[in-house]
């Protein structure tokens, strides 16, 4: 993706742009040609300079380090809980393995940890507000909110924590009884400044410049309407002029309304045994292909005479009742009332008839919306729907991925139910006719706003609908924080080189201890406070720490982790990173606290020192050598010695 952004070709992901275009800046700043393919993973490189790409990434994922120290170090005021947190992240293998390749993840953590950081920072400035140092802090909150939403949907969840501490810190403002409702509406209208308003701002300019720099015709050209196509160097619809309105003997796409619904479609497979009747399938397809082209035909007649340049034109009207032909298979658009193969109580679309020969189920009336009987049908501006003559059914595509035996395509059904949807809304996109004068498309030109919610959609969308690919290792979130299984990122065979993301168990195992040790301390502490049990002051700070800090970071793993038990798409390990962050932060804190709460209870001044201290100690070694035992395993040099393929 970062090759498409210096060859400026237009491509489809299922996450925003922000973190693809810095990849290919990086690139194209180091010497990148954008030429290599990318086709898997274990390619050389060869002549391709890729230092640039590998490196931006590492850099920002050794970042992480500074910040989680700076952020635990700020929370507890404790150097010890801070370097613990670092020793973690320094030699975790799981978070050296994700940040030296070329992935969107370590841009996305640097940007999470960067609003956690100035979040906090922010926070320590709440004695001195609307100084320079708190104005800078705020600001920097919402340049990172921008930063993380930019590069993964998953950037909410930190953008959800930062609101909960905001709207924490505004009800602490609203009871402050000395701060005047006008003193109190100037700090809420600077953190709607810097947090909502400056980040949607950044956020908006990134998709502008995505936009402004994906000028050319490419890959995901069909997971967009037909107006944002006609704007691409190279697609079909760019700088073209076709037929305005269309006629009998028209050669067509269909698009359905729907976002990203995809080109009414078929090809020579047919459905299975068992779903429907064994006809040729009928489905949604998102990119162009010459299986999308359909001939219009009059329903009681041939329009082979029509193909003859001396015979009249004929234009088809709204509420004229109509066949389509499909061009390579010459079979009829067809329904009948058996079940479609997903939705549950649409009827099937087929493809029926040899050479255009059916029967009644081929009849289609369509309608223009708005429109009155006897109205010209406009190419690529007119929603059109075709009702079945016989059923009473309306065409539209469900949003709904066929299994395998469907190519992982849309399904396409005729619904007996008459509420318009865009779902079954469609509209003529490609129009072959020689015999027609034809129109510019510029005047289809859409609005910026248009563009930018339409790729929203379409990304929401994709991402809703990614599926495990074949032989492909899925997880499920349960696994994550165990360390259960890890995720192949190279190498399928002996001889392959191989990369295999897996975190340090020594390291993953202490953060999961952690969770359930930290939740003990919080209520023991909670109770302790409430029954009025006299505490020094130091420690009155260490509950402070336990329940303010580490209720904080607590909050942020949840926010990273829990969401993905109610998500239907496909997950991976790595998902579980930014989460992992926030457990690495709360055992520095935990144990922390804890060594010190030990040392209070248990010993003497002198005898406590050694007891605190040593146990970070046997924490520090036990990672320590863990990491060392791992990067002395045979196979781990093996693949570390090799150099100059793909990451």
């Amino acid at each position: 993706m970062g090759s498409y952004y210096i060859n400026r070709t237009f491509f489809f992901d299922v996450h925003p742009p922000l973190g693809k275009m810095l990849i290919g800046l990086a690139g194209y700043l180091s010497g990148y040609d954008g030429t290599f393919p990318f086709q898997k993973p274990g390619d050389r490189y060869e002549q391709h300079n890729y230092i640039g790409m590998r490196g931006f990434c590492a850099f920002l994922g050794s970042c992480l380090v500074p910040f989680a120290y700076l952020t635990v170090l700020e929370l507890s005021k404790s150097l010890p809980a801070a370097l613990l947190t670092a020793f973690i992240l320094i030699f975790d293998t799981g978070c050296i393995t994700l940040s030296q390749y070329i992935l969107l993840d370590p841009i996305l953590m640097f940007f999470l940890m960067g609003a956690v950081l100035s979040m906090v920072k922010c926070n320590s400035c709440a004695d001195r507000p609307f100084s320079a140092s708190w104005w800078f802090w705020l600001s920097l909150t919402g340049v990172s909110l921008a930063g993380a939403m930019g590069v993964k949907f998953v950037g909410l969840f930190v953008v959800l924590l930062v609101g909960l501490n905001t709207i924490y810190d505004l009800w602490d403002l609203l009871g402050n009884l000395s701060l005047s409702l006008v003193m109190f509406g100037k700090h809420l209208l600077a953190r709607v400044l810097c947090l909502i308003v400056l980040p949607l701002a950044l956020y908006t300019a990134m998709f502008a410049v995505h936009f402004a720099v994906l000028n050319r015709s490419g890959p995901g050209d069909g997971f967009f309407s037909s107006a944002f196509q006609s704007q691409l160097i190279g697609n079909n619809l760019h700088n073209v002029s076709i037929p305005e309105h269309l006629a009998y003997g028209s050669v067509v796409t269909m698009k359905n309304l729907r976002m990203a619904g995809g080109y009414l479609h078929s090809h020579w497979h047919l459905y299975p045994e068992g779903i429907g009747a064994r006809q040729q399938q009928v489905t949604a397809y998102l990119h162009k292909d010459l299986n999308n082209l359909w001939v219009i035909k009059k329903h009681d007649s041939d329009t082979a005479d029509l193909s003859d340049p001396s015979s009249p034109v004929e234009f088809v009207r709204h509420g004229d009742i109509i066949r389509l032909e499909h061009k390579e298979t010459s079979r009829n658009l067809h329904s009948h009332q058996h079940e479609a193969p997903l939705t549950r109580k649409h009827f099937q679309v087929t493809g029926y008839g040899i050479n255009g020969t059916g029967d009644s189920n081929d009849f289609w009336r369509i309608e223009v919306v708005g429109r009155k009987t006897g109205k010209l049908i406009k190419v690529l501006r007119s929603q059109v729907r075709l009702t079945h003559v016989a059923t009473g059914c309306i065409l539209g595509s469900s949003g709904k991925t066929l299994p395998k035996w469907g190519w992982e395509q849309v399904e396409v059904t005729c619904t007996p139910y008459s509420k318009e949807t865009p779902n079954s809304l469609w509209n003529f996109e490609d129009h072959i006719n020689p015999k027609l004068p034809n129109i510019s498309l510029d005047v289809l030109k859409p609005s910026f706003a248009e563009i930018l919610l339409e790729s929203h959609m379409v990304m929401i969308r994709g991402n809703s609908g990614l599926k495990p690919k074949d032989n492909e290792v899925t997880s499920k979130p349960w696994h994550w924080p165990i360390n259960y299984q890890g995720l192949r990122f190279s190498g399928v065979n002996e001889t392959d080189y191989r990369v295999y993301l897996l975190g340090n168990p020594v390291i993953w195992w202490l953060n999961l201890v952690t969770i359930g040790l930290y939740l003990l301390i919080t209520v023991c502490t909670a109770v302790a406070l409430k029954r009025g049990v006299q505490l020094t002051s130091e420690l009155k700070e260490l509950s402070r720490v336990v329940l303010r800090a580490g209720g904080q970071i607590t909050l942020g793993w949840l926010l990273h982790y829990l969401p993905f038990f109610m998500m239907g798409r496909v997950l991976y390990f790595h998902h579980y990173f930014p989460a992992m962050l926030f457990s690495s932060m709360l055992t520095g804190i935990t144990w922390d606290a804890l060594l010190k709460f030990c040392a209070v209870f248990l010993s003497p001044s002198t005898t406590a020192r050694k007891i605190y201290g040593g146990g970070f100690l046997a924490l520090v070694l036990l990672i320590l050598y863990r990491k060392c035992s791992y990067l002395c395993e045979p196979g781990f040099t093996e693949v570390r010695r090799q150099e100059g393929w793909q990451g």
